[in-house]
């Protein structure tokens, strides 16, 4: 039987073959070996760290969260383009504070991908053993925007734990490192 982490290599040589065939722009038995080959040599002379993998992926989670960072990129992109064009002087800028429930890694990585990808925010600080974020916000001019914000961050955090971290499925990793403690 395929454990986890066998089916996830076998994924990422996947991955990896279907790039070499896309790059070289003709699906051909030589190409998809000469990828297979390629991406064989990656995996095992390149190596990635292992990340410990907690929990489960809901798909319905996943999709409602996707809606979410499509519209929520749409929004905030309007709102941006609104800020550029607008007559009127520049928005008053701040770093917020947000504190995180995220209980894995992985997934706090994830929320601080979606966050640097949403127009008009950006991450500046992660203190990753107590789950504070400091975020560059574009536009902190009046309650309303910053609570706009904190919606938001808010939503997305609670979406991405739907998905991938509910209380009732949570497992830490057997293999997860003790460097926690370390900081």
């Amino acid at each position: 039987m395929i454990n986890r982490s066998n089916l996830l290599r076998l994924s990422v040589i996947a991955w990896m073959t279907f790039v070499w065939v896309m790059l070289w722009g003709t699906f051909s038995i030589a190409n998809v070996v000469g990828g297979l080959i390629v991406s064989i040599l990656i995996s095992v002379l390149l190596p990635l760290p292992r990340v410990p993998v907690e929990g489960r992926v809901h798909l319905l989670s996943a999709v409602r969260l996707g809606v979410v960072i499509f519209v929520e990129s749409i929004r905030s992109t309007i709102a941006v383009a609104w800020l550029a064009i607008r007559p009127a002087p520049p928005p008053v800028t701040g770093v917020l504070r947000v504190r995180l429930t995220i209980k894995s890694d992985l997934v706090l990585t994830l929320w601080t991908d979606i966050m640097n990808n949403i127009p008009g925010t950006m991450v500046l600080e992660i203190d990753q053993t107590r789950r504070i974020m400091y975020l560059h916000v574009l536009d902190v001019s009046t309650d309303r925007a910053v609570s706009d914000f904190y919606r938001s961050a808010r939503l997305i955090e609670r979406l991405l734990i739907e998905t991938f971290e509910r209380d009732s499925e949570w497992q830490p990793s057997p293999w997860r490192s003790g460097t926690e403690d370390a900081a």
